[in-house]
């Protein structure tokens, strides 16, 4: 038995039996291709789909292990836990962005990202918190003098305040994690250089330390005298983590004052 033909009917117009049939295969070859566009349209549609959703689906990655983590995670780390090649920069703005405005705000502390509470809710939390002890004046301005001074020593620091330091004040800002020892002076002695940490950073919201207010933000917070002495000025604070030209290594001073006890 010879199966029945099948006659493909345009959806704008019927074919007419009385037509010469080279019109009737030309409206049905018309019509399949029609059809094979749309089929076409309908898989190129849907292997776009993935394409689009991979940068959501890795900032949903990104925003796990942000959330998961218990101190600020750099870049770099973020970016190798991602397959491919990223844009881990604008990953990080976009998902930063999605929090803005929210309870949770997405924030760069010292060059690393956290999420953190928003700053005009935080109090909201104080009932929880953990009541710490507050520094000392001596402690909280030998803070500063090495956060604008960085590097400085412990001579150069009562230089600055005007008054000897009393040799608790530093191990209390090493104890919070605030300071650390950087290297040494090449000065005779070869006394301790200071500098401050990431902890320090972190504490204090800080991207980095080049962050830290300057003369003129001072005085719009109020937190200057409008009767300033002529050529007052703030320091430009230094975040080189490397050692400067007059520093030392502290393992290099060590060796060198081994060898000169040796030699005695």
């Amino acid at each position: 038995m010879v199966p029945p033909r099948l006659t493909l009917v345009s959806r704008n117009h019927t074919v007419n039996d009385n037509a010469p049939r080279e019109d009737a295969a030309e409206a049905e070859a018309r019509e399949l291709a029609a059809a094979l566009a749309e089929v076409e349209a309908r898989r190129t549609q849907g292997a776009a789909e993935p394409a689009a959703a991979e940068p959501r689906e890795k900032t949903r990655i990104l925003e796990a292990l942000l959330f998961a983590a218990s101190e600020p995670l750099d870049e770099a780390w973020l970016a190798s836990r991602l397959a491919g090649e990223n844009d881990i920069a604008a990953l990080l703005a976009e998902l930063k962005a999605s929090y803005a405005g929210r309870g949770i705000n997405l924030v760069r502390v010292a060059g690393k990202w956290a999420f953190r509470t928003a700053e005009d809710l935080s109090y909201l939390l104080e009932q929880y918190a953990v009541e710490q002890r507050r520094l000392s004046k001596a402690a909280l301005e030998t803070l500063a003098i090495i956060a604008y001074h960085q590097p400085v020593t412990r001579a150069e620091i009562e230089d600055i305040r005007g008054v000897a330091s009393s040799p608790g004040t530093l191990d209390i800002l090493m104890e919070c994690g605030w300071i650390r020892p950087r290297g040494r002076r090449r000065a005779p002695g070869k006394p301790i250089t200071y500098g401050t940490t990431d902890s320090f950073l972190s504490h204090f919201g800080l991207d980095s330390i080049k962050d830290l207010p300057g003369l003129a933000e001072l005085k719009a917070a109020g937190l200057l005298d409008s009767n300033l002495p002529p050529g007052f000025s703030v320091p430009d604070p230094s975040g080189v983590a490397a050692l400067m030209p007059d520093e030392l290594p502290l393992e290099a001073a060590d060796d060198e004052e081994a060898d000169g006890d040796g030699d005695l």
